[in-house]
């Protein structure tokens, strides 16, 4: 045999090598430049963010470490434990975005004339700034010369200014947020519905189906997927919920509306704060808050998986 023809034993145990494990190195190769990116800027942050949360930091001198003080004096601010149950209202506020999303999603599964016009009024909400929607529903609010001041007086009612009732104040936020979301549960039903296999419906009205039978036995079960990601989306923009806040009251009136996320940057970042360690261990809490919900999520995932395997 040639020298050309021979091979090595050491480049014969490198391919072997590589033949064998070729199908599970090569997605982390190209999930490689995507992973780095993703710590550097992701999971360092995090990490950083806690160290930060363990000093009292203005953010210009030098940071003094306190260990849990920070922690400690959350747990004794009513400030803190107002913008903990603002979320809680978000949190089950935005949930009814996905019934109301389905809700649309079947009126507008319709073919009759007209129905592209009224899916693309119902899909502009989506598309257009939160700003935006923000700003239209506090001219709403408004309670000298708002629609709703209109509204109610054609009901015979006394007007209620909204955005400065402590009471209502996150009620009517939460309102305006829906809004766009529930636009965006709408989209995912209605590719939902248009993936429904038809041959189940059509074998499901043989069988004299019909109505909340047909919706809850053939229906929803279809939109399972649809319905995982609303909830994920919905639930994860409910705890991060910020710019509705900011555009509409500031956290007002005297600190009633705030939710964490703008608690935490009033804290650290606005003329109120500069108290970078005390505002990143209120972003501390929230990012626990949300690993939960994200840890539950994956492991219903991987359920899911194992179970459809």
């Amino acid at each position: 045999m040639s020298p050309s023809n021979a091979s090595s034993p050491t480049a014969e145990l490198h391919s072997s090598w590589w033949s064998r494990h070729q199908m599970a190195l090569v997605p982390w190769l190209f999930l490689a430049p995507a992973l780095a990116l993703f710590g550097v800027y992701v999971i360092a942050p995090i990490f950083q963010s806690m160290a930060i949360s363990l000093y009292d930091w203005d953010g210009m001198g030098k940071p003094k470490f306190i260990g849990l003080a920070n922690y400690v004096e959350l747990w004794s601010d009513p400030d803190f434990f107002t913008a903990l149950k603002n979320n809680v209202i978000w949190f089950f506020g935005f949930l009814l975005s996905i019934p109301m999303g389905l809700g649309l999603a079947l009126l507008l599964n319709q073919e009759v004339f007209g129905i592209r016009l009224a899916k693309s009024l119902f899909f502009f909400p989506f598309v257009i700034s939160q700003v935006v929607i923000g700003l239209v529903f506090s001219w709403f609010y408004d309670p000298s010369n708002g629609l709703l001041l209109h509204v109610m007086a054609w009901l015979g009612m006394d007007p209620i200014a909204v955005l400065s009732d402590e009471r209502l104040v996150t009620y009517g936020i939460v309102v305006a947020g829906l809004y766009p979301q529930t636009a965006y549960c709408m989209i995912l039903y209605l590719t939902g519905l248009n993936n429904l296999r038809p041959d189940l419906i059509e074998a499901a009205r043989l069988e004299g189906a019909q109505g909340w039978t047909m919706l809850f036995k053939i229906v929803l079960p279809q939109l399972r997927p649809a319905t995982f990601i609303a909830v994920v989306v919905t639930i994860i923009g409910s705890l991060r919920s910020f710019d509705m806040i900011s555009i509409m009251t500031q956290g007002g009136p005297y600190g009633q509306s705030r939710v964490l996320a703008y608690y935490m940057y009033e804290t650290a970042l606005s003329e109120y704060g500069y108290r970078m360690g005390y505002g990143t261990a209120i972003a501390t809490v929230l990012f626990f808050l949300m690993l939960i919900y994200i840890v539950f999520v994956l492991y219903r995932v991987y359920r899911q998986e194992q179970e459809t395997d």
